[in-house]
């Protein structure tokens, strides 16, 4: 008789829908190595290729909204994910596609990080789709994470000061987030200066000292991606926040000084690997029949 192997078990699962980074610095490839880093099961569906380097964005290649959407279909119906992480969306169908998809697979836990600009200046989303952003996935977002470049954009004014952060939260929560949290490491001082907004109670901000990242980059999509896995481990917003954050200055660290490439180098995310999380199966949850 065979002996009772005790209950089923699952990987805590984060999926993210984001741009492929060539060189892996940012985007997808960053965003796997983090859920690795903190021990979720990393999955991804690419909105689009493109050819990066530690120099910059040389070229981009979409994919059709159609195929964006046959990826998360295929993730979501098959394996399912206890959070998500939203990155590069560069145009208005691919911006529906995704918010079709998470009402259609009911995804939870969303994490939105709006990414327009790349480190090195580029542009990564068509006008239109900006818009887009703000109608459909704010609503259904948890928390959306844009930096000080990208919510002069949604906002249409300059955020110049430490005083400003506060009320620029709020004006980004007002067009129709659950909860901002906006990052201030693009001010000058001392300190990086970073306001979640979750409406229903006062803004927290959150500071530390400030650390020499001029020559790494990838810290915007870690960040939310690392948000997004702590929120899968089954953290509260405001303590998967300031997870987060921590893991990104000991990942910032940890690469400063390290030389690849030619240009802005990648952080590393592997400094303090956790292992592979595992939680008991839910009942609901039977797994999908395998060798299809």
């Amino acid at each position: 008789m065979n002996a009772d192997p005790g209950p089923r078990a699952e990987y805590v699962r984060v999926l993210t829908i984001a741009g492929s980074d060539s060189g892996g610095g940012a985007g997808i490839q960053a965003d796997l190595k983090t859920f690795a880093a903190l021990g979720c099961y990393g999955m991804s569906a690419i909105t689009a290729l493109t050819a990066q380097d530690t120099c910059g964005v040389h070229a981009i290649h979409a994919a059709p909204a159609t195929f964006l959407q046959a990826q998360i279909a295929a993730v979501m119906t098959d394996i399912g994910a206890h959070a998500v992480k939203i990155g590069m969306l560069h145009a208005p169908d691919i911006v529906q596609a995704v918010a079709t998809a998470i009402d259609a697979h009911r995804m939870r836990q969303v994490v939105l990080d709006p990414v327009m600009v790349s480190a090195a200046g580029a542009v990564l989303i068509e006008q239109a789709a900006t818009q887009a952003l703000v109608d459909v996935l704010f609503p259904r977002a948890a928390i959306v994470t844009p930096n000080l470049d990208e919510a002069a954009l949604l906002l249409g004014r300059r955020i110049g000061r430490v005083q400003d952060l506060v009320p620029a939260a709020a004006a980004l929560r007002q067009l129709g987030a659950h909860a901002v949290l906006l990052k201030g490491g693009h001010l000058p001082g001392d300190e990086v200066i970073d306001v979640l907004d979750m409406g229903a109670e006062p803004p927290q901000v959150f500071s530390g000292a400030r650390m020499d990242t001029a020559n790494l980059h990838g810290a915007g999509c870690t960040l939310s991606s690392a948000i997004a896995a702590f929120l899968a481990l089954g953290r509260s917003l405001p303590q998967a926040v300031a997870q987060a954050r921590d893991y990104v200055r000991g990942a910032l660290q940890a690469g400063s000084g390290v030389v690849t490439g030619h240009g802005v180098g990648p952080m590393n995310h592997g400094f303090a690997p956790q292992r592979m999380v595992r939680r008991a199966l839910d009942a609901a949850r039977e797994p999908a029949p395998t060798g299809r």
